[in-house]
């Protein structure tokens, strides 16, 4: 397919009504209110990415030999659409998210989705699908993924794929929307090591975090931290977000990417609108040991965690085996605090956009 080749636009025959679609959208949640339209395109050895379709959002079906329910060839993205305080709409940092999935493609031995192509698709269900952003703090989360479909059995990469974009209304990710989570930081698990698949986004690293994670809800905890496979020493990252460390003294401390690390753009947003701050960060390891010295201390004085889901939250209380610990009085810090309003002002036009991270949609007629 020529990325410059229009989208075939197949609308849905039956949308929902706008009284029934008011309704859902009064408390969406998270992840369960999904708009009418999806958009899919097939690649196959032979014809590359051909068949691009906006279309009604409808099961997908599979042969129950298709290489991902065996080999689990699957990537994914999350993003989201907002609502501009001009009554625009606007994507945040949506290159980004396309060169993220195009290399989570090539680590698994997909592939890769032209730019063009990606952010095409993204637009029209956007345009088609506006009415279903929610006002206020709510957003359109977006959910880019592509999947083997070939039918075979055998240890190979797939010769057929489907790259497919859903979306759904939200609300806050976490329940009770922005508080200080209380994390679960494990011992017995691991997210990935090196040379494994920790940098790139497929479905494989969340499912092996569920444990982990369920673990985490067991002991009352919002969410797991993992910590390096190799010595259980250095923290990495929460099961679906990166973490920040702020001192004292200022300094602002995060874990290095280094393959097993997913290269969050919520994070790379947030070390450079603290830089923007004169806020001098530190990308260095980190050990689960020094992050419990250095609270007791005071050294320590805020952790949060941020992910375009959640965007910013504040780590009030941190558990272990051993014990648990309030990171300073257990409530949200300034710095914190700074860093969410000014990145969420920025992704809905509220703050000026200085590095031209937003990126404006059209509506449709």
């Amino acid at each position: 397919m020529n990325d410059a080749t229009p989208i075939a636009l197949k609308p849905h025959a039956s949308p929902t009504p706008a009284a029934a679609r008011a309704a859902q959208l009064e408390d969406p949640g998270f992840g369960k209110v999904f708009t009418d339209h999806m958009v899919t395109v097939r690649w196959t050895a032979a014809q590359g990415w051909h068949d691009a379709q906006l279309r009604a959002r409808a099961a997908l079906s599979l042969d129950p030999a298709a290489a991902v329910l065996h080999y689990a060839q699957e990537i994914f993205e999350g993003m989201k659409a907002y609502k501009l305080a001009d009554g625009g709409i606007g994507l945040f940092r949506p290159n980004e998210n396309a060169a993220r999935f195009a290399r989570s493609a090539q680590r698994m031995a997909m592939p890769p989705v032209p730019e063009d192509l990606f952010l095409q698709s993204i637009e029209a269900l956007v345009r088609v699908d506006a009415d279903w952003i929610p006002s206020g703090e709510g957003s359109l989360y977006l959910r880019p993924f592509m999947f083997a479909t070939e039918a075979f059995l055998g240890v190979r990469p797939a010769a057929e794929y489907t790259f497919c974009v859903i979306a759904c209304a939200v609300g806050a990710y976490f329940k009770g929307g922005a508080k200080p989570v209380t994390v679960w930081v494990s011992d017995d698990y691991s997210r990935a090591a090196d040379g494994g698949t920790g940098a790139a986004k497929c479905g494989g690293n969340y499912a092996a975090s569920l444990l982990a994670q369920a673990e985490a809800i067991a002991q009352g905890c919002d969410q797991v931290v993992f910590l390096d496979a190799a010595e259980h020493r250095w923290v990495e990252e929460l099961g679906g977000m990166n973490i920040f460390f702020v001192l004292d003294d200022g300094v602002l401390i995060t874990p290095p990417l280094g393959g097993t690390i997913l290269p969050g753009i919520t994070r790379d947003s947030v070390i450079a609108l603290a830089r923007d701050m004169e806020v001098e960060v530190q990308e260095r390891p980190y050990s689960f040991d020094e992050w419990r010295a250095d609270t007791a201390s005071g050294r320590v004085r805020e952790t949060f965690a941020c992910g375009t889901a959640a965007v910013i939250a504040a780590i009030g209380e941190v558990r272990h085996r051993k014990g648990a610990f309030k990171v300073g009085d257990g409530s949200e810090g300034p710095v914190t605090r700074r860093l969410r309003d000014h990145l969420v002002a920025v992704q809905r036009g509220v703050a000026a956009d200085a590095r031209s991270w937003i990126h404006r949609i059209s509506r449709g007629d």
